[in-house]
């Protein structure tokens, strides 16, 4: 067996101690406040016991398990199941009224605006991050696309893993250079726009929504996807609300010790059902 190592872990309001071989996978985790020991692999109970001597409280609960949430809901009528629901439904919902292609062509050529381009931009944007989060489901992570809300707008993707819950809101911004401040973001060096406060509230709201509907805390972590820019700059002050681009998606699978297979399920199946959040 390998040398053990302690790594403390504090989130969503947890503070506990990860032991894993080094350069490998957990084994254990200690509950500090609870005085719960977790054993996820009994083999090394032996050495898990004696690294983390200085640590434990008196009295240890040990288990060979996390205890499992309450049993999810049964999933929702098909009207009502947001897991059905593809990247960018609201916005294709917003398009069906829009001109046609040869509409666009005649505003164009008649010098008029096209309103909906907006859209159809922002449309693409969501196919690409949605696609790669589906990718992210062989590795225990679920998502959810276009999660409406009762103003009418919608968390554009809910994600639900083993490192947590996330709510990504997604810009499209090819080829542009993008700076990110603490309240808002700057593209091209205009003005600024409020993509960081409006996606701290979001994360901030499906949390108190989650939370209430799961019976248990639920932490929702926002992140703003920029999708194809030239360049990302994000603030160093930053710390609540990830700034990434569409490509580092990928590295999510790399997080782990959040929630475990039975929360996952638990939340998804409050988060798919439309009653939940209107």
């Amino acid at each position: 067996m390998g040398e053990l190592m302690v790594r403390p872990w504090k989130r969503y309001g947890h503070d506990r101690l990860y032991v894993g071989v080094v350069g490998g996978e957990s084994v254990a985790w200690y509950d500090r406040r609870a005085g719960h020991l977790e054993m996820l692999d009994v083999s090394y109970r032996d050495q898990v016991l004696d690294v983390l001597a200085p640590y434990l409280a008196a009295s240890v609960s040990l288990a060979s398990h996390a205890p499992e949430p309450p049993a999810p809901p049964s999933p929702p009528a098909p009207a009502d199941d947001l897991a059905l629901n593809r990247p960018g439904t609201q916005l294709l919902g917003r398009l069906a009224d829009s001109p046609s292609w040869f509409g666009r062509l005649l505003l164009r050529l008649s010098g008029q605006e096209d309103m909906s381009a907006p859209w159809r931009k922002g449309l693409a944007g969501e196919r690409i991050v949605g696609a790669e989060l589906d990718r992210l489901k062989a590795r225990g992570w679920l998502a959810l696309h276009s999660v409406p809300l009762p103003s009418g707008a919608d968390i554009d993707h809910l994600l639900i893993g083993p490192g947590g819950v996330y709510c990504l809101n997604t810009k499209h911004f090819r080829d542009a250079r993008v700076w990110v401040g603490d309240d808002v973001v700057k593209v091209n060096g205009g003005p600024g726009h409020p993509y960081v406060r409006n996606s701290r509230h979001e994360g901030r709201r499906a949390s108190r929504v989650l939370t209430k509907a799961c019976g248990f805390p639920v932490a929702v972590s926002p992140v703003l996807v920029f999708v194809a820019p030239a360049k990302v700059e994000v603030v160093s002050s930053l710390q609540d609300v990830e700034a990434i681009q569409h490509r580092e998606i990928p590295a999510f699978r790399r997080r782990k010790g959040a929630l475990g297979p039975a929360e996952i399920a638990s939340v998804h199946a409050v988060a798919r059902n439309r009653g939940t959040w209107l």
